[in-house]
């Protein structure tokens, strides 16, 4: 997330300086690979480069590449096939067993704008957007359809009956929220979902709060941080911090989402506080609640308010994984990775002992 965050900023800069720009999307690969479809890089004339689409293998040749493309302004698709004895051939020693086709692009003109402004639309929003990138076709000029999360969409592609198709399947992405590969009609194109920033809610301003909000931030999630203290919630203690917001817990302003796509912590080292905000927040369909603070402490909590077994599937308490975290920074890291690995439904078990794929297919 952070990194399309930093390309979009990096765009928006350097878009009227006259400087030339293209952007490289993974759009397929089979077998194992270090990114998966979606990673995007930005690359300048001048050779500045901003995201990623390996661990550092592929990235200078895709930038040779990118600077033919920025010179012709055409799009083409490159594979790089890191298989053995391919691997060998090209000299890169990746040895990740996976062929990988990246699609660059040039950002130039009007096209260049309704792309990147889709894109950052998307982040903006609270509903997923999707990118429909035809990289190969017979005889097609356009490349993109744009469906917004309002169900209305952009393209320039001329024939009807495969924007209806094209329309079909992202329609059918959005509702998933899984990005997927098509193959038909003499195209192949990748549907991709642009998911908005995980929004995470704080509920507490103390000092152990600073590094969970830099974390979060690393990782390019929305933050709010909240506490009913004036003197605990300022942009000068969470200047990286999304909204910082005074309330009582007693009724949160409107401001304040609490939904199925939100994550909160709840931390704020006073019982009657996080008492008051547990008899609140329980029973909204938030996607995860972590509870700082000993199990007993917890316990005692959950005593005082009825809950309802539903609500106990997404509660997190003591809240983080179990890494012997022990120092604010430690603690921080323990509950962003037990978030992470909630919402990509994982176990947070180690890899060594994880028997499928490192990478979910979807």
């Amino acid at each position: 997330m952070k990194e399309l965050q930093d390309i979009i900023r990096t765009y928006n800069k350097l878009k009227n300086s006259g400087e030339t720009i293209a952007v490289a999307t993974v759009v397929k690969v089979v077998g194992s690979t270090y990114r998966r479809p979606g990673a995007r890089m930005l690359m300048t004339s001048k050779g500045e480069m901003v995201g990623s689409l390996s661990g550092g293998c592929l990235e200078g040749d895709v930038l040779e590449q990118a600077q033919e493309v920025m010179n012709s302004k055409k799009s083409r698709l490159v594979s790089y096939d890191t298989t053995s004895e391919a691997d060998i051939l090209w000299g890169l020693g990746m040895g990740c067993q996976g062929i990988v086709d990246i699609f660059i692009e040039p950002l130039f003109g009007e096209s260049g704008t309704i792309l990147m402004s889709f894109l950052a639309d998307c982040l903006r929003d609270r509903q997923p957007g999707v990118l429909v990138t035809i990289f190969k076709s017979q005889a097609i000029e356009h490349h993109h359809l744009m469906l917004s999360p309002d169900g209305n969409f952009t393209t320039k592609i001329t024939d009807s009956s495969l924007v209806q198709l094209l329309l079909n399947h992202g329609k059918n992405a959005q509702l998933s929220g899984k990005s997927f590969h098509i193959s038909t009609n003499n195209i192949e194109a990748f549907i991709e979902v642009i998911h908005p920033p995980l929004s995470l809610v704080i509920f507490g301003a103390g000092h152990d709060a600073i590094p969970i909000v830099y974390f979060a931030k690393q990782l390019g999630w929305s933050v709010t941080v909240l506490d009913r203290r004036p003197a605990y919630a300022t942009s000068t203690k969470f200047p990286e911090a999304d909204s910082i917001i005074i309330s009582e817990y007693e009724k949160l302003p409107k401001s304040v989402i609490l939904d199925e796509k939100t994550v909160a912590v709840v931390m704020t080292h006073n019982y009657l506080y996080d008492l008051t905000i547990l008899q609140n927040i329980l029973p909204l369909p938030l996607r995860y609640l972590g509870i700082l603070g000993p199990r007993r402490r917890t316990e005692k909590l959950l005593g005082e308010i009825p809950i309802d077994q539903q609500y106990k599937k997404r509660l997190y308490a003591p809240v983080g994984l179990d890494i012997g975290a022990d120092n604010p920074q430690e603690i921080a890291l323990a509950i962003i990775a037990e978030i992470q690995a909630v919402i990509t439904n994982r176990s947070a078990g180690f890899l060594r002992h994880r028997q499928l794929p490192i990478h979910s297919e979807n």
